[in-house]
């Protein structure tokens, strides 16, 4: 077993004081091995880190509820992939229901992002009412443009979601140890928001999250390094259909491996991975039988400094791809 080889880099970072603290779960062999180091909070006051605490999963969420999710409503036969958006919300767009690019949008072309919306929208600058930002989100002209990563893509899928199932995501059923409202006093520390004006501890970081109510199709999970291994359990388990490539370096929700990604350059090419932007990731190798989960507070108490945090990731990657 490699995850102590593996979890010296990031023994270096926190000894360094690029990261508060840090979370490395492994499945292999049909085992979970945890190690856990440094703090879940620094401020107002020191907490240690423990295995099992809680993490703004940031965009983690789009794959391990909103991707899932899409992908149940779909084996159950309400939607079909390559359906558009409006079989679930006929209002997209309501005022150009013929010439609107929006409403031609499909559920596997968000799931991919393969479409013309932009990556991010500042959408708290225009307030924080839940449902009128939903009602933006739904009514606005997206400026078209190149292909890119895009939270607005997973934003118009969990308003899918909610449609489709007549419950607001927050209420949505989740595997044990995920959830959009979680303990605070099990949670490690996110940022000294500016906009919210205190240290982040259980509420979402994500700010257009957090003013569409807490929990969104892009961002608004929390959960634990044993709960992910478990749904890396799940999808090794079912394999199929998430690994089909749906651009070269993307499957249905989730990248797969490709050249200079987070996973680092050592797994196989049937490998899975998807980051948050709070300092989470998760990574599925099918060919190995291997998953890790590599879980940090990055952002703890700024966002606005170099945490390496790529390097770190790719340098957990490439120890763990060492047959063991």
């Amino acid at each position: 077993m490699t995850i102590d080889a593996a979890f010296a880099p990031v023994l270096d970072a926190i000894a360094d004081g690029r990261i508060p603290g840090a979370v490395l779960g492994v499945l292999e062999g049909g085992r979970q091995h945890i190690r856990h180091a440094g703090h879940a909070r620094l401020l107002p006051n020191p907490v240690a880190m423990r295995a099992e605490t809680v993490f703004d999963l940031a965009s983690l969420t789009k794959v391990v509820f909103t991707t899932e999710a899409i992908l149940a409503l779909a084996a159950q036969g309400r939607i079909a992939l390559d359906d558009p958006l409006t079989v679930a919300i006929p209002d997209l767009r309501q005022y150009d229901v013929d010439g609107s690019a929006e409403r031609r949008l499909t559920f596997r072309r968000c799931l991919s992002h393969q479409t013309h919306l932009p990556a991010v929208e500042p959408l708290y600058t225009y307030g924080q009412n839940p449902a009128t930002l939903r009602a933006f989100i739904l009514q606005r002209a997206w400026k078209a443009g190149p292909a890119v990563y895009s939270d607005i893509n997973f934003m118009l899928l969990g308003i899918a979601i909610e449609r489709l199932t007549g419950r607001a995501l927050a209420m949505q059923a989740l595997p044990p140890g995920l959830s959009f409202q979680p303990d605070p006093a099990e949670c490690a520390a996110t940022e000294l928001c500016t906009w919210r004006g205190r240290v982040l501890c259980g509420e979402v970081h994500d700010e257009n999250a957090s003013a569409l109510g807490g929990a969104a199709g892009h961002a608004g999970l929390f959960g634990t390094a044993p709960a992910l291994l478990g749904v890396a359990a799940n999808l090794l388990a079912r394999g199929g259909a998430i690994l089909e490539r749906q651009s070269a370096t993307r499957t249905l929700g989730w990248q797969i491996a490709h050249d200079g990604w987070a996973g680092g350059d050592r797994c196989s090419r049937e490998t899975i991975g998807h980051t948050g932007f709070t300092g989470t990731g998760l990574w599925i190798d099918f060919a190995q039988r291997r998953a890790w989960t590599l879980l940090t507070n990055r952002v703890h108490p700024s966002r606005h400094r170099d945490s390496g945090i790529h390097t770190l990731r790719r340098a957990v990657g490439a120890r763990l791809a060492v047959p063991g």
